[in-house]
């Protein structure tokens, strides 16, 4: 280990995985948050599938693309939580060359598609706002899977070139990455090689991808606010469009940290690097967390199923329990 920082070396077999450097000492009590971040991510989203996937009433593109973030938001923090816990709680460093590749494209690829379902939701609500009688032959089975396909392909197909990028490059000077998991800068960044190919594409894929993506949800928005005001009633905006708040929420809860990251990580340069560590984190770990919780408690259909689900769940461990003779349905 103790040789690891030496310059004798090309392409390393493994790279090792330093955490949060400067808190090490708090690892155990940083994993804590971060493990119960991550238990609701699990829990939430499975929920949220299991129940779009009984209820015939919720098969719909809505519902949809809900299960599609619940997918990607599953993948997202699968992708790093693990390794990163290991980080903290047995302090298992090393990563494999190809597995620290394999883990930077998913992470990637799969922000990538989060950004594009959020799209393709606000599409969603766009139509169901200001076209709402057409709304189900213009988002048909079909045009929702093809949206789908869309977003899947765009994704894998943008965040491909970052795995071949980083495993051109000769990584004679270190193979210690100061970060809790392999964030494709933070890992080009340890190349003895000119790297401006990696940060131009970088920047590419920022503007062409996740900016691109934020202009089409606030253009959906602009439509939508103005529907909303051209209704006759504040009640009538207020329940219409409170329809998009879920949305809304969920936009910001993934936005908001990302472009903080990033930002950061391009300009920040008198920022601690251990809080830009724990905010990289954190906008791959608090959207999985929240978009459940959101979606629960704004959408009505869900919640009722919840609440339908948790009355069930009662009823069973009552009949099941030795006091089950006392129950009864009025108490």
């Amino acid at each position: 280990m103790s040789d690891s920082n030496t310059t004798n070396f090309i392409n390393p077999s493994n790279f090792i995985l330093l955490g949060i450097p400067g808190l090490e000492a708090a690892h155990i009590w940083i994993s804590i948050p971060f493990c119960t971040m991550y238990a609701i991510a699990i829990l939430g989203n499975f929920i949220i599938l299991l129940i779009v996937k009984r209820d015939p009433s919720l098969h719909g593109p809505m519902y949809y693309f809900l299960c599609m973030l619940a997918i990607t938001d599953l993948v997202l923090s699968t992708s790093i939580l693990p390794k990163t816990l290991s980080i903290f709680w047995f302090n298992s460093r090393e990563i494999y060359f190809s597995f620290c590749l394999t883990q930077m494209y998913f992470i990637h690829c799969f922000t990538a598609m989060e950004s594009g379902i959020f799209v393709a939701m606000a599409f969603d609500r766009y139509v169901a706002i200001c076209d709402p009688l057409r709304h189900s032959t213009i988002l048909t089975n079909s045009v929702v899977a093809k949206i789908v396909l869309a977003v899947v392909l765009r994704g894998s197909m943008l965040i491909l070139p970052y795995p071949f990028l980083a495993r051109q490059w000769p990584y004679c000077r270190t193979n210690i990455i100061p970060h809790t998991y392999c964030e494709h800068i933070a890992v080009v960044k340890q190349a003895c090689a000119d790297i401006r190919v990696d940060i131009y594409y970088s920047l590419f894929l920022v503007v062409s991808g996740m900016s691109l993506d934020m202009f089409f949800i606030a253009m959906s928005y602009i439509q939508i606010l103005r529907a909303v005001f051209s209704l006759p009633t504040k009640d009538a905006q207020l329940k219409t469009f409170g329809t998009c708040i879920s949305h809304l929420c969920s936009i910001l809860s993934f936005y908001v940290p990302a472009l903080f990251s990033y930002l950061t990580h391009r300009f920040g340069h008198n920022v601690p690097l251990h809080f830009h560590i724990l905010m990289a984190n954190i906008y791959l770990l608090v959207p999985p967390m929240l978009n459940p919780i959101i979606y629960g408690v704004r959408t009505k259909q869900i919640r009722d199923r919840l609440i339908v689900l948790q009355r069930v769940k009662l009823c069973i461990l009552q009949l099941v329990s030795p006091k089950a003779q006392l129950w009864s349905p009025e108490g």
